[in-house]
C-alpha cells in the first residue's frame, strides 16, 4: 500500500465515478482501476461496489476513507512542515468564506497571499458561518469568514472579530419607504419579506432582532443567496434586511434597489475562525497576511 494508492481511493470516494477520478489525478483511468484492484486484493476487502452505471462505497470501503484522508492530511502536512523548516511555506490553504463577507476583499486578499506563497494550493469553499464553523473544526476547512449575530460566536475555534456592522431596509426603488431617513422594526413588521432560508446564521440575525422586539413578521419568499434576494426586491415582491457594509456597493449599481437605516436594526459581527490546535505553516502565513497574531502557545 502507498500513498499513491490512498489518494486513487480519495478521488473514486469523492466523485464515485472512476473517470472522473482518473482526471483529477491525471492518470489514465486503467492504470487507477489496476492500483486500487491490487489494493483491495491486498486488504481481503472490496473498496467500492461497481456496476455499469454506479459506483459506491461498500461498509469497509467508507471505513478504509476515514483512516485513509488522515494518512494522506499527515503527509502532506509532514511536507508542508519541512518546508516551513527552510524558510518556504508549501502545502494547501483551504478557506471557507460566506457570500456577504464585507470586511475583507478575499479576491484581493488571496491575490496578495498568492504573490507571498506561491507554493501553496489554495482552496476556496463558500457555504453557511455554522456550516464552515463546523468544517474548521472537523480540519476540512483551514480558516473562514463568518458572519454571525450579534452576541454569537463560533465555538471551540480561535476568532478574532473583523468588523461590527447593522443591517439596513433593502426597498425597491418605488417603494412608500424608499427615501426615509430611518424605520424601525415595528413600522416594517407588517411588510413581505424576502430572506435567507430559515434556520441559517444568516436568516437568524434578522430573526431574533423581531423576536427581540415582540414583532411578527411574514417571510413569503426564502433564498439561499442575495443575487435573488435583491432580484426579487427589485421586482417589488417584498423588503429584506441586509447587511449594510455588503448590500451598499451592489445597491449602488443597481437602481431598482434603495436602501434605508433601520434604527432598531439586526447587528453582526464578521469574524476570521481558525482551528485551536496547531495551525499549519500555510495557515499561519495567511493570519500573517491578514496582520493576526494567534496566541502564544497555540501556533
Amino acid at each position: 500500500m502507498d500513498l499513491q494508492q490512498l489518494r486513487y481511493v480519495v478521488a473514486v470516494a469523492d466523485t464515485l465515478n472512476f473517470t472522473r477520478a482518473a482526471e483529477r489525478c491525471q492518470v489514465v483511468q486503467s492504470s487507477l482501476s489496476h492500483r486500487i484492484a491490487a489494493l483491495e486484493r491486498e486488504l481481503g476487502v472490496r473498496l467500492f461496489a461497481r456496476s455499469s452505471r454506479r459506483v459506491e462505497l461498500t461498509g469497509a470501503g467508507a471505513a478504509f476513507l476515514v483512516g485513509a484522508r488522515e494518512c494522506l492530511a499527515a503527509a502532506d502536512r509532514a511536507v508542508a512542515d519541512a518546508a516551513a523548516a527552510t524558510g518556504v511555506v508549501r502545502g494547501r490553504l483551504a478557506v471557507g468564506v460566506i457570500v456577504t463577507t464585507a470586511a475583507v476583499d478575499v479576491p484581493e486578499l488571496l491575490q496578495r497571499y498568492r504573490a507571498r506563497h506561491p507554493d501553496v494550493r489554495v482552496v476556496l469553499r463558500s457555504g453557511r458561518s455554522d456550516e464552515l464553523a463546523a468544517a474548521v473544526r472537523d480540519g476540512e476547512l483551514d480558516i473562514a469568514f463568518l458572519g454571525l449575530p450579534e452576541g454569537a460566536r463560533p465555538a471551540g475555534l480561535e476568532t478574532v472579530v473583523l468588523d461590527h456592522d447593522r443591517h439596513v431596509l433593502v426597498v425597491p426603488a418605488g417603494h412608500r419607504l424608499a427615501g426615509a431617513a430611518r424605520v424601525t422594526l415595528a413600522e416594517i413588521a407588517g411588510e413581505t419579506f424576502v430572506d435567507f432560508v430559515a434556520g441559517t446564521p444568516a436568516r437568524a440575525q434578522s430573526d431574533q432582532a423581531f423576536a427581540a422586539a415582540g414583532l411578527a413578521r411574514d417571510v413569503a419568499y426564502e433564498a439561499g443567496v442575495v443575487e435573488l434576494i435583491t432580484r426579487l426586491i427589485a421586482r417589488g415582491l417584498g423588503v429584506a434586511l441586509l447587511p449594510s457594509a455588503f448590500i451598499r456597493p451592489l445597491a449602488a449599481d443597481d437602481p431598482g434597489l434603495a436602501l434605508v437605516p433601520v434604527a432598531d436594526g439586526p447587528r453582526r459581527l464578521e469574524y476570521l475562525a481558525w482551528s485551536r490546535f496547531n495551525p499549519s505553516p500555510a495557515t499561519r502565513a495567511m493570519l500573517d497576511v491578514l496582520g493576526v497574531r494567534p496566541p502564544s502557545g497555540r501556533s
